[in-house]
């Protein structure tokens, strides 16, 4: 294997794009046909400018007539416009005009769009109201107000210069953020523009101790829906957690803010209901596992009110459903108002669901397409009953498909708005695995999880094929059956892999997450080597002399855990930022409070170090085992990581070649956590593919 055709298979499978966003248009014409634009937003990797393009790309569907909820055409789409510097777009409801906050650079522009081009352009710069507009998935947004003359966004609190000035502008006072992947937003404001005079308010009444985001306009516009996150005594990571102090506010424009949720509570994703009644939101408990299974709340604007409409999963229930594990989709009703849809982690897959308000009940909606099977369904917006849903494959890139939601009872008719560029000549299947009587957890006794096992349609002539163990971090997050870049492409080299959601993973239930807290290091470590034990016993074509073991943050803290306690199996691993050791871990990450709950220590903000909390986090960690490493060992750290600190994974670099075990690092100076830029992920997969390929 040559770095050439590692290249050029990377470059095959990391610039297929995906559809990131759709809004929805209808148009009613003559004897009932039923005019609908679909215009989805797509990005796609460009390895020559080593940077990722967006674009969009729109579609005219023609429904039948005397039927408005069966689609009879669906016309070519046009060419695909590119979009440059667009941080931030919404449609009007009613006009049709298009916001767009663009960043040229030096300024910061609102435009405003119509059917005749450019209405309206004010520099938000140089009005010198707000720092930077926040563009980001956990604060940012913009919204429409309903008489469609003032917009709504999060910008970053301007500086006080007067506070500059009587310190002698110093500028080295420490400004807290709210860590990995949100460096440098500090102190969110809510920002409001009114197009018909061209002024900027930034609203006051905000309590000083929240952040305000996920802004949205109440009904009437005069008042708007916010949450707030508590940032004292001092701010924590937000990304990937959604265990943090919150509360859904409500704020009139004299100023008056009112709480409408619990005190200790963590919320998320308001979404107001069509008709202006109702309020639906995420909610969760505060610390514990970072990531948790969430119910469905709705306020009744009227009343006052607050009802379950869908609580917490424990167990997955015997139609399959395993919980809300992500965020709402920015629309997310029905057209009456009477159900929600939305999208969720379900065992080793991900599925679209919707829920009825009256019976509470809930239905998978992927279903009635005979001539494919889809392992991910994402709702990218539903409006006026029609749905827009990314759908993927191991061996399938993502692509849109629409369909009206149906009467209840029926299944949707799915429509393809066209075919992914290429699909990939893999098998993939979906394992369950349970553990051995002696690796149960307890306290939660009869617990499944799982994997996707990938691997060449053809193996090579004569040999059994190598196994790339693929372990996911967070540790609560999911491997679905979707397409994933680095699975693609290794299996396109000839590898297989076998991608596993051991017990704490998300979308198996809230007793799973649960069974992990205290065990990291042990029940996490047997999961995997079971699921392992279990595909080689079942797919006899795989080589259990050959098994290799990557994974990033939590993943590679298993995968270095893996490689030490079963030195004999694993033939080599692949590690990006991975947690080391625990104990030492502890002052540097974005989520301190992570480091007391996973070795099933309680947190609180005052909470010092104690000589057995140390010793805890120390005897769970890799470094402990890592005099029993035989395995080459290849590190990919990234010098600006919030999370875990990239001087982990430079510990275990110390005491690998100090035992002159064979070791390569990485070290990627101006990239963070996830490692996520272009040229970073370009170099990370041609480093693995060759190391792998080395060894095995």
């Amino acid at each position: 294997m040559e770095a050439r055709q590692v290249t050029k298979v990377y470059g095959e499978v990391s610039s297929l794009p995906a559809p990131v966003c759709a809004e929805v248009r209808e148009q009613q014409h003559e004897e009932g046909i039923r005019l609908i634009t679909v215009n989805a937003g797509w990005s796609q990797t460009d390895a020559v400018r080593a940077s990722r393009l967006c674009y969009t790309q729109q579609w005219t569907l023609i429904s039948a007539p005397g039927n408005k909820q069966n689609i009879k055409t669906v016309l070519p789409p046009g060419p695909c416009v590119p979009l440059s510097g667009e941080l931030l777009s919404a449609l009007s409801s009613i006009g049709g005009l298009r916001a767009v906050v663009r960043d040229t650079g030096g300024h910061q522009l609102l435009e405003i769009w119509d059917h005749h081009g450019l209405r309206k352009c004010l520099n938000l710069t140089a009005l010198n109201k707000h720092g930077g507009v926040y563009d980001d998935a956990q604060f940012g947004g913009l919204s429409w107000s309903e008489c469609e003359n003032k917009l709504l966004y999060i910008a970053e609190k301007m500086k006080n210069t007067d506070e500059e000035s009587s310190w002698g502008k110093d500028r080295n006072v420490y400004c807290e953020d709210w860590g990995e992947a949100l460096t440098n937003k500090c102190t969110p404001v809510i920002c409001v523009v009114s197009l018909r005079s061209g002024s900027l308010d930034v609203l006051s009444g905000i309590p000083t101790d929240i952040s305000p985001g996920q802004v949205c306009w109440a009904p009437g516009s005069q008042s708007v829906f916010f949450i707030g996150w508590y940032h004292e005594p001092f701010r924590l990571g937000l990304k990937f957690c959604s265990n943090r102090r919150s509360a859904l506010f409500q704020l009139h424009m004299d100023g008056h803010c009112e709480r409408l949720t619990g005190e200790n509570l963590s919320v998320s994703c308001p979404r107001l209901s069509p008709d202006g009644s109702t309020l639906v939101y995420l909610q969760g408990q505060v610390f514990g596992p970072h990531s948790q299974c969430l119910s469905l709340q709705q306020l009744d604007l009227k009343s006052r009110t607050t009802s379950t409409l869908l609580d917490v999963v424990h167990r997955p229930q015997s139609d399959g459903f395993a919980g809300v594990y992500e965020a709402l989709p920015f629309s997310c009703w029905s057209a009456d108002g009477q159900r929600v849809v939305f999208s969720s982690a379900c065992q080793n897959r991900k599925d679209l669901f919707v829920v009825d308000r009256g019976s509470k009940k809930v239905v998978s909606l992927s279903r009635g397409l005979p001539d494919a099977i889809y392992g991910s369904w994402k709702l990218l917006t539903i409006q006026k009953d029609l749905m827009v849903v990314c759908c993927s494959s191991p061996n399938t890139p993502p692509t849109m498909l629409v369909g009206f939601l149906p009467s209840v009872g029926e299944a949707v008719t799915w429509h393809k708005l066209q075919e992914p560029i290429q699909t990939f000549d893999f098998l993939w299947t979906v394992l369950e695995v349970e553990p051995l009587p002696e690796e149960e957890n307890q306290n939660y006794p009869g617990l499944k999880f799982g994997a996707v096992l990938v691997q060449p349609c053809v193996p090579l002539p004569g040999a059994q094929t190598p196994l790339v163990v693929f372990i996911h971090g967070g540790p609560h997050s999911q491997f679905a059956a979707e397409w994933n870049t680095t699975t693609a492409g290794l299996v396109s080299l000839g590898f297989a892999v076998l991608m596993v959601n051991y017990r704490g993973s998300t979308g198996f239930g809230q007793d799973s997450i649960l069974s992990l807290i205290g065990h990291i290091g042990s029940q996490d470590v047997q999961d995997v080597q079971r699921a392992v034990l279990a595909a080689l016993h079942s797919h006899t074509t795989l080589d259990a002399s050959r098994v290799a073991v990557i994974g990033g943050s939590h993943g590679g803290f298993l995968s270095c855990h893996l490689v030490a306690q079963y030195p004999e199996f694993y033939k080599v691993c692949a590690a990006r930022n991975p947690v080391i050791n625990a104990a030492t871990l502890l002052g540097t990450s974005d989520i301190v409070d992570w480091r007391y709950t996973c070795v099933g220590l309680q947190y609180s903000y005052n909470q010092t170090p104690t000589a057995e909390a140390l010793a805890a986090m120390l005897e769970k960690s890799p470094i402990m085992h890592a005099a029993q490493i035989k395995a080459p060992v290849l590190l990919m750290l990234g010098g600006r990581d919030r999370r875990v600190s990239p001087y982990q994974g430079l510990e275990l670099y110390k005491v690998l070649k100090s035992r002159a075990a064979p070791v390569r690092l990485l070290w990627f100076a101006d990239d963070g956590h996830s490692l996520s830029r272009v040229d970073t992920q370009a170099q990370c997969f041609i480093n693995v593919a060759l190391w792998l390929h080395q060894y095995l």
